[in-house]
C-alpha cells in the first residue's frame, strides 16, 4: 500500500510502498498523481530500476522529450537522458551542467513540461556528506504572495519563453563543451508563448509561470518594463521561504512537477567527485484535458 509522507516543508513528500519497476495499477497512479499535485516535489527511495523501466513509469505521465542535440541517452532507450560529470576515454559520457540554474523545463515549449523523471545511479560524497543537491522553489507559494494590485495588472499577460536564453547561460560557463545551437537545433526549439499565470490542471489553483532560465519578455508591456517586471518577479519567486533542498541517495528516483516549480541542480562537486543520474523530460500533453481531469483527478478525490 502507498505512504505518502510529506516532508513538512513548503515542497516535497517521501512515497513508498511501491515498487516501480513494475506497472503501476490505476489506482496507484492516481495517487501519486494527486499527491504531485499537493506537494510538487515526490521522492521515491530505494528503487532498482534500469533504463526501460524508467522509461515506462515516466510514461505514465505523457510523451517523452528527446534531446536537442541528439547526444547523452541510453544506447538502448533513447527516450532516457544522461546526465553525468564522468568522461571515459576522453569523452564525457552525459550532459554534465544540467539544470545548474534557476528554471523549468521545457516552458519554451508549445507544449509546455508536466514532470521530470531523475533516477539516481551515483552521488558524489565528500566526507561523508552528499553533494549534487537539487534545490525546488514553489510557484503556487510564490503566486499566493503577489500583490494583490500586481495579479490584477498582469492577469491576462503572457509571457514569451526561449529555450536559447539557458543554451547561451550554460555555454558562456568556464569548462562548458556546450557549442552554439545550429539553425537546425533552434528549428526545433522556437520560443513559445504562455499565460503568466497559470491554472495548475490537478490542483485548480493559480500559479507563476515566468522563471529566469527561459521567460524573455512580457508580451504586452514595453520591453524596458517586461524586464523591470520580470526581474521584479524573478526576485521574488526565488526567497527563501518559497524554497526545498533535496538531498540525492543513490537509487532515489524523484519526479516533480514542472508547472508549479522551478529547480537548480547545485554543481557544488569536482570532476573527480561523480554524478550519474538517469533522466525522463514528461510533457504535458493530456493532464490539461478537461476530461481526464473529470474522470481521472475526481475518482482521487471520492476515494
Amino acid at each position: 500500500m502507498i505512504t505518502v509522507q510529506p516532508t513538512g516543508k513548503i515542497l516535497g513528500a517521501t512515497v513508498s510502498g511501491i515498487d516501480l519497476s513494475r506497472p503501476m495499477s490505476e489506482s496507484d497512479f492516481r495517487t501519486i498523481l494527486t499527491a504531485l499535485g499537493e506537494h510538487g516535489v515526490l521522492r521515491f527511495p530505494g528503487q532498482e530500476l534500469d533504463a526501460a523501466a524508467l522509461k515506462a513509469f515516466s510514461e505514465r505521465f505523457g510523451p517523452i522529450q528527446g534531446s536537442v542535440t541528439g547526444k547523452f541517452h541510453d544506447p538502448q532507450v533513447p527516450e532516457v537522458g544522461i546526465l553525468s560529470n564522468i568522461v571515459e576515454n576522453g569523452q564525457p559520457i552525459g550532459l554534465a551542467d544540467a539544470g545548474q540554474d534557476w528554471h523549468t523545463d521545457m516552458s519554451y515549449n508549445r507544449t509546455i513540461g508536466f514532470v521530470n523523471v531523475l533516477y539516481a545511479v551515483k552521488v558524489p560524497r565528500r566526507n561523508g556528506q552528499a553533494l549534487g543537491s537539487t534545490v525546488f522553489a514553489n510557484m503556487r507559494a510564490a503566486y499566493d504572495d503577489l500583490d494583490p494590485a500586481l495579479k490584477a495588472r498582469l492577469g491576462g499577460m503572457t509571457v514569451t519563453h526561449d529555450f536559447n536564453k539557458f543554451w547561451e547561460a550554460m555555454r558562456q560557463r568556464p569548462g562548458s563543451t556546450r557549442g552554439p545551437l545550429t539553425p537546425e537545433q533552434r528549428a526545433k526549439r522556437p520560443p513559445s508563448v504562455h499565460p503568466i499565470f497559470l491554472v495548475h490542471p490537478i490542483t485548480g489553483r493559480k500559479v507563476l509561470y515566468a522563471n529566469p532560465g527561459y521567460a524573455i519578455r512580457i508580451n504586452e508591456l514595453g520591453e524596458a518594463e517586461s524586464d523591470r517586471v520580470l526581474e521584479m518577479l524573478f526576485e521574488h519567486q526565488l526567497q527563501p521561504k518559497y524554497q526545498y533542498v533535496n538531498e540525492w541517495t543513490e537509487n532515489d528516483l524523484l519526479i516533480w512537477d514542472h508547472i508549479g516549480t522551478l529547480h537548480n541542480a547545485i554543481p557544488d562537486y569536482g570532476p573527480d567527485e561523480h554524478r550519474l543520474m538517469q533522466r525522463c523530460q514528461v510533457m504535458a500533453d493530456w493532464i490539461f484535458d478537461p476530461e481526464f481531469q473529470r474522470k481521472s483527478l475526481s475518482q482521487v478525490a471520492a476515494e
